[in-house]
């Protein structure tokens, strides 16, 4: 039975020597996983693909250099995967529209299947926010939609963007206070208004 079905060590080992069948059998088990992983990070799926291609492909040429030791082989792709999505969101960060999200999108949740009077709510809602962020330094929008729309970590924000961890901290919270103050700002203009 440990013929038909070898561990991921064994397949390495094979990959290592050359052994096409192995690298097939490798990424038959993990393709989905790697696009997974990739397209969580990147939000697109022509990139995800691309890097899971370059994923095995570095499998291929890397193999002898796994050490099961220091990590499952599960663990060791979705690294390598990871590393390379950095490395393009790293890239597409030198362009401000890299990491943009259109704030427009937020609108679609506005779409409710509640009743009316809670979706007008919703969507006044919705566009006192993006009237809020879009008053935002284009950095603090930045972060801020990558850590609320996109779901990075802090850690992971600062990396794809190649700073600090203490700055893309320092950025979101001081997004954050503006939003709140420019958001009881404008409820109590509008309280006051009607």
């Amino acid at each position: 039975m440990n013929d038909k079905h070898p561990g991921d060590g064994d397949l390495i080992r094979k990959v290592a020597q050359g052994d096409e069948e192995a690298l097939g059998e490798l990424y038959d088990r993990y393709a989905r996983l790697v696009f997974s992983v990739t397209l969580n990070m990147i939000g697109n799926r022509q990139t995800a693909e691309e890097i899971t291609l370059d994923v095995f492909t570095r499998l291929w040429e890397k193999a002898d250099t796994y050490r099961p030791e220091l990590a499952k082989v599960a663990t060791w792709l979705t690294r390598m995967a990871r590393n390379r999505s950095i490395d393009i969101l790293r890239k597409e960060s030198v362009r401000p529209s890299g990491h943009s999200v259109p704030w427009a999108e937020a609108g679609e949740i506005a779409e409710s299947r509640e009743n009316p009077e809670s979706s007008a709510h919703l969507a006044q809602e919705i566009e006192r926010v993006k009237r809020a962020v879009a008053e935002l330094p284009e950095n603090q929008q930045q972060v801020i939609a990558l850590a609320y729309f996109k779901g990075y970590s802090h850690r992971e924000i600062a990396e794809a963007l190649n700073l600090p961890l203490g700055t893309v901290k320092g950025r979101i919270r001081g997004g954050m206070q503006k939003l709140r103050d420019q958001l009881v700002a404008a409820a109590t203009i509008e309280e006051g208004g009607d």
